[in-house]
């Protein structure tokens, strides 16, 4: 699942929608850093500036995502991407994939803007990424068939690890990472259901799941005690800030 076995053609083919937002990072990134281009100026208009956004510049809501601040910075968020997109867009397709990426950005910019100070500037595809994450949480507590048990553990401990060093790191917007994090997980818990698998190969098919709400019943005791662990880290880290 997190190992990647196929040629750039083919991981072009077989996931579009997170090769584009790859290469968005990098020409956006490119654009920001290359002399022959107003580098100051498009950073300026694409970060999230919580004053702005007050003052009627809404789109500031959703370019920082596509907008990074070094090398490091887009590097660690398109290897993310690479690692953890391909399955969940195979799994949920490509318009559902979409859409849960930039709501959880959204919703991590929009606590950004009322939690954090009008003078607070972010930006970086983290918090859309962690909605990712959020989403892998809800498929470990409502549909954990879904995923092996290996790369159950995977995931649980990225996440685990992801949400540590949030309150670790310095110059980390906690807010987004916290906050895309539960819109994930949200959206996961409204949307997963009976996914389709193939008889032959057990992959699954691209937008298999529809419309059956997930329950906690039936959700192992230890499962839901590490989920809320994880859940008062953050809490507890946020209001430590």
């Amino acid at each position: 699942m997190f190992t990647r076995t196929e040629s750039l053609k083919e991981f072009i083919r077989y996931y579009p929608v997170v090769t584009a937002i790859i290469c968005i990072h990098i020409i956006i990134y490119l654009l920001t850093v290359i002399p022959l281009f107003p580098n100051s100026l498009i950073f300026e208009k694409l970060a999230g500036v919580n004053l702005y956004i007050v003052e009627g510049e809404y789109w500031r809501l959703l370019s920082p995502i596509i907008l990074h601040s070094g090398f490091s910075h887009v590097l660690f968020n398109s290897f993310s991407l690479v690692l953890f997109g391909p399955f969940l867009e195979r799994l949920i397709g490509k318009t559902r994939f979409i859409l849960l990426y930039i709501t959880a950005g959204a919703a991590a910019n929009i606590a950004t803007l009322i939690l954090e100070p009008l003078t607070y500037i972010h930006a970086g595809a983290s918090g859309a990424i962690f909605g990712l994450f959020g989403y892998f949480a809800a498929i470990l507590v409502f549909r954990k068939e879904l995923l092996t048990r290996e790369n159950s553990q995977i995931i649980l401990t990225i996440t685990i690890i992801g949400v540590i060093m949030t309150f670790l790191q310095p110059n980390i917007n906690v807010t987004a990472h916290i906050f895309g994090l539960i819109a994930g997980f949200l959206i996961g818990a409204a949307s997963l259901a009976k996914g389709r698998t193939s008889s032959s190969s057990g992959i699954i098919r691209p937008g298999g799941l529809s419309g059956i709400r997930p329950s906690l019943k039936g959700v192992p005791a230890s499962r839901l005690a590490v989920w809320g662990v994880i859940v008062i880290l953050a809490i507890v880290g946020f209001l430590a800030r």
